[in-house]
């Protein structure tokens, strides 16, 4: 523990100091003056260096600035606010005490000094900064624990919307966005369009490649259709199981048509393999199409009854293609 001693007088200084190494008090700073003070504490300069100081005794009558003014001066800056300041005083008149309790003083001790008790009084305040600084410490710590478990609960909330397997926005999330953009469509009149994607004989693929290459092929499709919806107000989800769901907001019924047209075109350009398809030797998928403007009265499900009476009108049809619902 530091202690600064500030005294104009030479013999208190020295008195002081023989007290409290005496005391086995031996981290000692001494000052003949708060300017010397104000220098070793780097007053003027918090972001500079500065001596740590747990402990000031400083004397009420100085010559050029008191001890009142120099205990005022010190409590102002955010930086040393927190060091416990003890007056050395010859003077006992209520007034002066009063003046440097309300400058920021905790105590006093009066000349000439008694060994007991200005030993009791320095370790009362050194145990008042040293449960000050455990307090604060714990502050941080607390502060700090709140900061990593808001992140920690707002890394929870995203992944509770993202689908494990694909990395894309999952159905919860889906399902949570679309009343969103149907809101919001309902607002500015615009369309809103949503394709249902479903992978054409799944159920083959997975049992003739195995799971393992099932999961795989799931993700491929996430990436490459998150690659064709790219405009901020769109999404591409898993919608469950092997099928996926996207929302174009903004976009009539010829811009999700092409859309469409474009992710469909883009799965067989993966060139997965799946002999057993009944449709091609490759990983297809069948669209349905669904485009509405959302009104009063109206909801997000009847647009999605829709796009999925439309991707089973896909599929009666042969699947590997298009089907709309107007």
């Amino acid at each position: 523990m530091s202690i600064l001693i500030v005294d104009d007088s030479q013999d208190s200084l020295l008195l002081l100091e023989h007290i409290l190494k005496e005391a086995d008090y031996n981290d000692l700073l001494l000052a003949r003056s708060a300017r010397e003070a104000f220098h070793l504490l780097n007053v003027d300069n918090p972001s500079g260096a500065n001596a740590h100081v747990d402990l000031i005794l400083m004397d009420i009558l100085m010559p050029e600035i008191d001890g009142i003014k120099a205990c005022r001066t010190i409590k102002e800056h955010g930086h040393l606010h927190g060091i416990p300041i003890i007056m050395v005083t010859a003077v006992t008149e209520t007034k002066e005490l009063q003046l440097a309790f309300a400058a920021g003083a905790i105590d006093y001790i009066t000349k000439p000094f008694n060994k007991i008790e200005l030993l009791a009084r320095v370790r009362s305040a050194l145990r008042l900064k040293y449960e000050m600084d455990a307090r604060k410490a714990r502050e941080k710590e607390l502060i700090e624990l709140t900061r990593q478990l808001e992140a920690a609960n707002e890394m929870l909330e995203r992944l509770s919307y993202m689908d494990g397997l694909t990395g894309i926005p999952n159905r919860r999330y889906f399902d949570e966005f679309i009343e969103q953009e149907w809101k919001r469509a309902t607002r500015d009149a615009t369309p809103i369009s949503i394709i249902l994607a479903d992978i054409d004989h799944f159920k083959a693929f997975n049992d003739t490649y195995g799971h393992q290459a099932g999961d795989d092929c799931l993700r491929q499709i996430a990436k490459t259709f998150r690659s064709a919806v790219r405009r901020p107000g769109d999404i591409i989800a898993r919608y469950g199981g092997e099928e996926f769901v996207a929302v174009l907001s903004g976009t009539d019924m010829a811009g999700a048509v092409s859309v469409a047209e474009a992710m469909r075109l883009r799965i067989i350009e993966l060139g997965i393999p799946h002999v057993n398809s009944g449709v091609i030797d490759k990983v297809s998928m069948s669209l349905g199409v669904a485009t509405a403007i959302p009104g009063r009265n109206t909801y997000p499900s009847t647009l999605i009854g829709s796009a999925d009476k439309a991707l089973y009108k896909a599929k009666e049809e042969g699947r590997n293609r298009i089907a709309v619902k107007q």
